[in-house]
């Protein structure tokens, strides 16, 4: 039985003033999957990211995300369809509240017992943050920056939770923990694009990947053919 796509990026290029980043750039993310894009720096991670929330449009090819065309979209709007973005390098409020960093991923909701209902969820989840939940959020460690990050994320009830670099800047303890919790919140029904350069810890719960270089994707497969592909292997295990 074939999966439907919840996200396709087809045929994209992207790019800064007259230079293409990505160049003739496809994928498909599959409705309940981990979908994982590996790259070293300067691969095209970040500028495929700003493609699919419309920061940087695509020149040529398009983004469809739950059958609709986000082509001219302005970014609220492609976050309005139902794609939260946890960025790299976590950008928590620092000066505001864990529960008032929690509430402004919720900032396109009205009803208060949904948002009541999603806090719920996310502490049970991260149950650290509900004994910070008065906590101001820059004094709280990286680890702790890191969950209340994707906490607020979740707040925003997404279709697809697009994570950037989750393990950066976490000892190996902290980000194996951090991959734990993604594998446990795809579980629960979330569609989740993860971008990484920790191909062991990525390839370990990825459903399938892709593998970007030079703007372009030069190999695609499940986690384990992608574990097992030679080039990928010389280029990422040594």
């Amino acid at each position: 039985m074939t999966i439907a796509a919840l996200l396709s990026v087809e045929n994209v290029y992207a790019g800064y003033d007259k230079a293409d980043v990505l160049q003739d750039v496809s994928l498909t993310v599959a409705a309940g999957s981990i979908t994982c894009i590996l790259g070293s720096n300067g691969s095209g991670k970040s500028t495929l990211i700003r493609a699919i929330l419309g920061l940087t449009p695509p020149r040529r090819g398009r983004v469809v995300f739950d059958g609709a065309d986000l082509a001219g979209m302005p970014t609220h709007r492609v976050v309005a369809t139902g794609i939260a973005c946890i960025p790299e390098g976590r950008k928590v409020f620092p000066k505001l509240s864990v529960v008032e960093n929690l509430r402004l991923g919720a900032y396109q909701e009205r009803d208060a017992g949904k948002i009541a209902g999603r806090l719920e969820q996310v502490f049970g989840i991260f149950p650290r943050l509900s004994e910070r939940a008065a906590q101001i959020a820059g004094t709280m460690s990286g680890g702790e920056q890191a969950m209340l990050s994707i906490g607020r994320g979740m707040m925003g009830e997404p279709k697809l939770l697009l994570i950037d670099e989750p393990s950066l800047g976490l000892s190996p303890r902290l980000v194996k923990e951090n991959f734990t919790v993604i594998r446990r919140i795809n579980e629960l029904g979330i569609t989740v694009l993860l971008v990484e350069q920790n191909v062991h810890q990525t390839l370990a719960i990825a459903h399938h990947g892709y593998v970007l270089s030079q703007g372009r994707v030069v190999a695609s497969g499940t986690a384990k053919e992608l574990a097992e592909n030679a080039e990928v292997r010389a280029a990422y295990f040594g």
